[in-house]
């Protein structure tokens, strides 16, 4: 006879739904290993049957330990499920495997090997499709700056040598996630990016004297650099100023935005 502490057992045991634990039960005859088994080989059919629907929602976080830090997004096909504590558990457990990961730059392969047993059991046990979308660990020889917007939907990451005041890292994180720069500095924008730029404005100046258009260029492209680089642009917290001007000592190596659900 298959009790109600058995479903219990079964269900705190494999995180699987009552009625399908006291279906493996039953048809196990009552062995608890088998069911278990069972559950998990039900687990992969059920995830391969989820696979090609499609995930757009999720969280990204962002787990630090000392001059380690790392970011991992993670997908699910809703947003009540992306806000469910087994969701958020898993996701948590994902960073924290991306921090481990003997390497630095991308880890997504290497924590999606470590993770595939445990993603293919969230995906039976929340019933929608999932997948850990990107991860990244960096180790940094300054100080790495963090911060998440809107409960997950936004992470950003900034690692810094020279100045590392840690509430300034959080307005540097901030400042990433609200204006979005697309380089750190004028000196990382590629060329042909410029070029294209001057290519663009050289439209809008046409019919002005050819002697004048270069310094205009110039002006324009200046310009174009406060909108697109970090240490540029208008500052958060006082427009007036920018990050080069506040911390002159500082050096931005690498920043990270991540949104759930971007292009990439």
């Amino acid at each position: 006879m298959i009790t109600a502490d058995m479903v219990k057992t079964l269900r705190d045991k494999t995180g699987a739904g009552m009625m399908d634990c006291k279906k493996a039960l039953t048809a196990a005859n009552g062995d608890m290993d088998l069911a278990i088994e069972n559950l998990r080989k039900s687990g992969i059919a059920k995830a391969e049957k989820k696979s090609g629907r499609a995930t757009n929602q999720g969280k990204v976080v962002v787990v630090k330990d000392g001059k380690f830090a790392a970011m991992v997004e993670v997908l699910c096909e809703t947003d009540f499920a992306a806000n469910t504590d087994k969701f958020m558990d898993f996701v948590n457990s994902v960073a924290k495997t991306a921090l481990t990961i003997a390497k630095t730059g991308d880890v997504t392969a290497e924590v999606n090997e470590a993770e595939a047993a445990s993603l293919t059991e969230k995906i039976a046990v929340i019933g929608e499709n999932m997948q850990i979308r990107r991860a990244v660990r960096w180790e940094s020889a300054g100080k790495v700056g963090s911060y998440i917007h809107g409960g997950g939907r936004v992470g950003v990451m900034v690692d810094v040598e020279g100045e590392e005041d840690d509430a300034f890292l959080v307005d540097m994180a901030m400042h990433v996630a609200a204006f979005r720069p697309a380089y750190i500095t004028s000196a990382d924008v590629p060329e042909e990016v410029i070029a294209k730029e001057k290519e663009i404005a050289a439209v809008q100046l046409a019919g002005k004297p050819a002697n004048m258009i270069e310094n205009i260029l110039k002006g324009k492209i200046n310009k174009w650099f406060t909108e697109v680089c970090f240490v540029n642009q208008p500052w958060i917290k006082d427009d007036k100023t920018s990050l080069v001007k506040l911390k002159p000592n500082m050096v931005v190596k690498q920043m990270a935005r991540w949104e759930v659900g971007e292009e990439i």
